[in-house]
């Protein structure tokens, strides 16, 4: 009796609509805010976001993140202020994606995309540099060779920051307080979070 309970289980299931999709060549869509790799990004301009401050490096609990800035030459600036990060290491192996980098981050660089499969057969693949991180001339992420990348992963890199900025107070909430990102310009903000007033109201 038990085994026909078992078979009458298998066969209701057959006929209900499949939950899975054919990944990988199909992926469940992603929530705008979640956390994935990192990028560093850019200016319309194309100067770069990051100022060498070390603030990410600090803050971060994992201790996965290395920064070490310099003094902007003066004939050819790599970023508007006094310095920029010279360099810059985030090390995958430790990364725990608390997003707490991107709070800390003074210039708004750093942002994390929607990309969370990738695989290294190599430790030192884990180690992501500055060249690996900085957007391209588009403002997309670089892709590399062991990431699954399908195309859309990298279209709201800063969804979460600037839905919770700053400190998620509600006064704040639909007025834009992000500067424009090469590739991407100004992004519209993020609707208001708060309860919804009824129609009545």
């Amino acid at each position: 009796m038990g085994m026909a309970k078992g078979f009458g289980v298998t066969w209701r299931q057959m006929f209900r609509p499949r939950l899975t999709t054919e990944y990988p060549d199909a992926k469940r869509p992603k929530p705008e805010r979640f956390h994935g790799r990192h990028v560093l990004n850019r200016y319309e301009d194309g100067m770069e976001k990051c100022i060498g401050c070390e603030l990410c490096a600090g803050v971060c609990p994992a201790k996965c993140i290395y920064v070490r800035g310099a003094d902007n030459p003066p004939d050819a600036p790599v970023s508007p202020g006094e310095r920029y990060g010279f360099v810059y290491e985030i090390n995958y192996l430790r990364c725990i994606h608390c997003d707490l980098c991107v709070e800390a981050c003074p210039t708004e660089a750093i942002t994390e995309t929607k990309l969370f499969e990738f695989s290294f057969t190599n430790r030192e693949d884990a180690i992501y540099t500055k060249a690996e991180l900085l957007v391209d001339d588009d403002g997309r992420a670089r892709r590399q060779p062991w990431e699954l990348w399908m195309g859309d992963e990298d279209d709201h890199t800063s969804a979460w920051m600037r839905a919770t900025s700053p400190s998620g107070d509600a006064e704040f909430e639909g007025r834009i307080a992000w500067s424009n990102e090469l590739g991407f310009g100004e992004r519209p903000a993020e609707p208001a979070q708060g309860p919804k007033a009824s129609p009545d109201a």
